[in-house]
Order: structure tokens, then C-alpha cells, then sequence
């Protein structure tokens, strides 16, 4: 429709890591379960850069859209360069109709837009409540109407409001030259545009990608990531997405194509990439360590392990999270039964115990700080991505309960944990590891140490 009012979102793709707190949130499912919804409801077309449909750089249409969008939502969750950059092109452009958010996870926020309205959502780390969902949307609707609303626009730009005088674009005639130069960006429903025919944007492929890793078809997906980042590549100047390359890397891995071995090291090349021995990034490590983990059950290599170890260990210092940390304990649980030094033994077995106590404390605070709320008829108002995450932090809890030796407590977290497990594979799993950490703590080198 020629008069449909559009709103253009600024914001990351996919899983993203706060460097600054550690925590990576899936801004897909911000902008999925939230952001979109809001933005329609107020009456808007919503578009991310994402689902542009154009061949060659996506620049031209990303600036159009900038200059052209009635609203613009900028996301700063993560602090995400890109976002900050683009919310900072839109306040030049425009004078009004920019929306800031951010996920309330961030502690600090750049001087130059702290002093800017900023709306706050609460993010689970790999999706949104619903509640929560339901909230920020309702939020984020009313105030998209309400700017929308308002005549005179009041000004949103620092830029308009602290240089008096000055005088946004004339948006048509910069529309009108641009289109006379010509775009490379491509309607989304132009039926005798035969350029774009046969494209899909990046947001269908990424969406294919997830249709394939649910039904546990990782070559199919392996193809599907391999386009997206031969597309983006001549998007963006041979440059590589990290967020791309770590999926990449999981779902070639996963697939065992043309064995197990294979795929593994072609995984670690990909990742190779992303420097993962000075990498900050916790998703990069922790596929790291996966590979490496096990490329030691395959090969019995000691480097293996060591790597694994070592990727853990950066992963859970800088993210305090549960998943690397667990890893981390078991695999130095498993050097120590490698060791042939009683020593080295000893300080990885003690180290492992330390790490659990971490783990168990990051636990806690994790079960407090998403509690369990009863909706309606007294059903818990959660998504099942929540249940997932909250059956993984009872299930890392209980391991490192059990090795910390309060088997009666791992044991009790275990039975509340399998009671709402929503996939059997996870409890199998969970069951498989607990199996092999009894057998090596059975086996303690701390028997050696002769007590006064």
C-alpha cells in the first residue's frame, strides 16, 4: 500500500554476547515475540534489515529506510555498534519518531544517550516470558501511537533539540534523487522484478536454518548457513559474521558428514576464524570446548582435552554462566584421572570442586531471579523455552551437587527437574553424564592423602 505507515527496526541478528555483563541474549525472539507484534498493533508495517529483499549491499536501503521510516525502533541491547551507529544516522535525519529500548540487563549506557528516554525490557537470555512479552508489547504500541499522535511532532533527536535551528532533510527530494541514481534494493512484491524473483532475505534463510535444526537435519541447514554467509560476505566487504560462523560451526559438527571426525575438524576450522584462543566471546568458546570435548572421547588426545579445558575456563570466568562451568569441572575431573601426576591430579580434582560451588551459587541466583509465576488457574505464565532453560540450570545444579558429594540434594533437584523435562533426549543425557562423573569420582585421587 502506497500510504501504509512503516516502521524500521535497528537491532542485532541472532544471538548476541554483552561483553560487559557476559550475558547473550537471542535478539530474535526480542524481536519476534515482542518487538514486531508491538509495532503492528500500533498499525505500522515493520521491517528489519533483515527482511529487505536486495541484491548487492544492503547500505542503500538500510540509509533509505533511516531516512524514510515514520518510526524507528532502535534496540541497544548488547551494546551493539551497528545499532548505535544507525540510531545515531537517524537522529541526524530526522527530528522525531525515534523509539530507544534496551533489555535492563545492560549496567552502564553510553554517554552520549543516557540522557535520552530509553524504554526497558527483561530478557531470559534465550527468549522472552510471556508475561513479559505481553508487557513490554503493550508498552511499546502505546508509545509508537502516542508520538504518532502528536502535532506538532515533539523533538526525540538530541541533534534537533540541542542545535536550534537546524532543518531536517526534505525527504522527498532526497527520496526523489536516490531513485533517480537507482538502488540496488528490490520490492518485496514486485512481480515483474526478475532480479529478485529468486531471493530470499536474510530473516527466510535464517528461518530455514531453524526448520532444519528441529528436525535434526543439520546438513540441510549446514547449506542453508553456508548461503547466508557467502551472501553476506558480498554484502559486506568479505567481512564475516561471528554469529553465522558459531551456528555454522554447531550444525556441521552436529552433522557427522562424512563421519564424525571429519565433520569436527571442519568445525574447528570454521571456528578457527573467531580466534578462539583470545576470544571473549562465550558462544565461541563454548562451541570450542564442545569440539574439543569431543575430539578427546574420539582420539584420547591429551591437547584435546586441554583445549577444552582451557575454552571452559575462559567461557565461565568471563560469563559466569552455568554451562561452561559444569564443563569445566567435569572435564578437569577427567584430566585428573588421566594424570599420571598425583599432584596435577589433586589440584584438578579441588579445582573442580571449587568451580561447583561456583556453578551451584550462579544457580541460585538464576531460579531467584526467574521464579516461577502462576497465570492463570495458577498455571505458571512461562514459554516452554523458559522450562527448557530452567530444566538445564536444575540439571547443571544437580550435577555439581553431586560432586560436591551432597548426592541426596543432586538427587532431589534431578526428580523435580525430570518431572517437566519437555524432550526425553534430556533427561537421557543428563542421566549419561551423571554416569560418568560417579565413575570418576569414585575414583578420587584425594584417597591418596594420607589424614593426620
Amino acid at each position: 500500500m502506497a500510504n501504509e505507515l512503516t516502521c524500521f527496526v535497528v537491532m542485532g541478528f541472532g544471538k548476541k554476547t554483552d561483553f560487559e555483563t557476559g550475558r547473550t541474549l537471542d535478539l530474535d525472539m526480542s524481536y519476534q515475540n515482542m518487538i514486531k507484534p508491538a509495532v503492528e498493533a500500533a498499525g505500522l508495517k515493520c521491517i528489519r534489515a533483515d527482511e529487505i529483499v536486495h541484491s548487492g549491499q544492503i547500505d542503500m536501503p538500510m540509509y533509505e529506510q533511516l531516512l524514510n521510516a515514520d518510526v524507528v525502533v532502535a534496540d541497544l541491547s548488547t551494546s551493539n555498534k551497528n545499532a548505535f551507529y544507525e540510531l545515531g544516522v537517524r537522529h541526524a535525519l530526522r527530528p522525531y519518531t525515534t523509539v530507544v529500548i534496551c533489555e535492563d540487563g545492560m549496567k552502564s549506557m553510553a554517554f552520549d544517550v543516557n540522557h535520552i528516554l530509553i524504554r526497558q525490557y527483561h530478557h531470559l537470555g534465550e527468549d522472552i516470558g510471556s508475561s513479559e512479552a505481553r508487557r513490554f508489547s503493550k508498552l511499546l504500541t502505546d508509545a509508537i501511537v502516542e508520538i504518532m499522535k502528536k502535532n506538532p511532532r515533539e523533538s526525540d533527536s538530541p541533534v534537533y533539540t540541542l542545535l536550534n535551528g537546524l532543518k531536517a532533510p526534505e525527504i522527498a527530494r532526497v527520496i526523489e534523487k536516490a531513485a533517480q541514481k537507482g538502488t540496488e534494493s528490490i520490492p518485496e512484491k514486485e512481480e515483474n522484478n526478475t532480479a529478485g524473483k529468486n531471493l530470499k532475505t536474510h530473516s527466510e534463510l535464517m528461518k530455514d536454518v531453524d526448520d532444519a535444526q528441529k528436525e535434526g537435519d543439520w546438513n540441510s541447514a549446514k547449506v542453508f548457513l553456508s548461503k547466508i554467509r557467502k551472501n553476506l560476505k558480498s554484502e559486506y566487504a568479505d567481512k564475516e559474521d561471528p554469529y553465522v560462523l558459531q551456528r555454522l560451526a554447531l550444525v556441521t559438527y552436529k552433522s557427522k558428514s562424512p563421519d564424525e571426525m571429519s565433520s569436527l575438524k571442519e568445525a574447528e576450522q570454521i571456528l578457527q576464524l573467531l580466534d578462539p584462543r583470545n576470544s571473549n566471546d562465550p558462544e565461541t568458546l563454548g562451541l570450542w570446548g564442545a569440539i574439543h570435548k569431543r575430539l578427546f572421547e574420539l582420539n584420547k588426545d591429551p591437547v584435546s582435552l586441554d583445549k577444552a579445558i582451557r575454552a571452559y575456563e575462559r567461557g565461565f570466568y568471563i560469563r559466569k554462566d552455568h554451562y561452561n562451568g559444569i564443563n569445566f569441572a567435569f572435564l578437569l575431573n577427567v584430566r585428573a584421572a588421566q594424570s599420571a601426576d598425583r599432584p596435577e591430579a589433586i589440584a584438578d580434582f579441588v579445582q573442580a570442586t571449587r568451580a561447583r560451588t561456583e556453578v551451584i551459587d550462579i544457580c541460585k541466583k538464576w531460579m531467584a531471579d526467574n521464579p516461577l509465576v502462576a497465570g492463570k488457574d495458577g498455571v505458571p505464565d512461562v514459554i516452554r523455552v523458559y522450562w527448557d532453560s530452567r530444566y538445564w540450570v536444575q540439571a547443571s545444579m544437580a550435577e555439581a551437587y553431586f560432586g560436591s558429594g551432597n548426592e541426596a540434594r543432586a538427587n532431589d533437584l534431578l526428580q523435580d527437574a525430570y518431572s517437566k523435562v519437555s524432550e526425553k533426549w534430556m533427561q537421557e543425557s543428563t542421566e549419561a553424564q551423571m554416569g560418568k562423573l560417579q565413575k570418576l569420582l569414585s575414583n578420587s585421587p584425594l584417597q591418596f592423602i594420607k589424614e593426620n
